[in-house]
């Protein structure tokens, strides 16, 4: 009987151990799942955002294009101002 008891306890640590391992493994396997969900969300988000500051930044450089064709012809009409003053005097 005393085999019989020791083989039990054995066969319940074997079992034991089983469980544990394959424990250990679901834990790392969801976790690593959850990382790279989360890492695929951030990355996702980043690119959503740098495609709005590429936007952005085009946006900007049209504005920019504008004012400076806006100035280039007011400098003109002043330029010309000046001239019909002095053409006056």
């Amino acid at each position: 009987m005393d085999k019989e008891i020791i083989f039990g306890i054995g066969g319940m640590g074997f079992v034991l151990v089983i469980l544990l391992l394959i424990t250990i493994v679901a834990v790392v396997v969801i976790s690593q799942l959850l990382k790279t969900t989360r890492a695929k969300t951030v990355s996702m988000a980043e690119i959503a955002r740098d495609e709005a500051y590429r936007k952005l930044a085009e946006e900007a450089v049209a504005l920019q294009r504008k004012i400076a064709g806006d100035l280039s012809d007011l400098r003109t009409r002043i330029t010309s101002m000046e001239k019909m003053l002095r053409e006056i005097d």
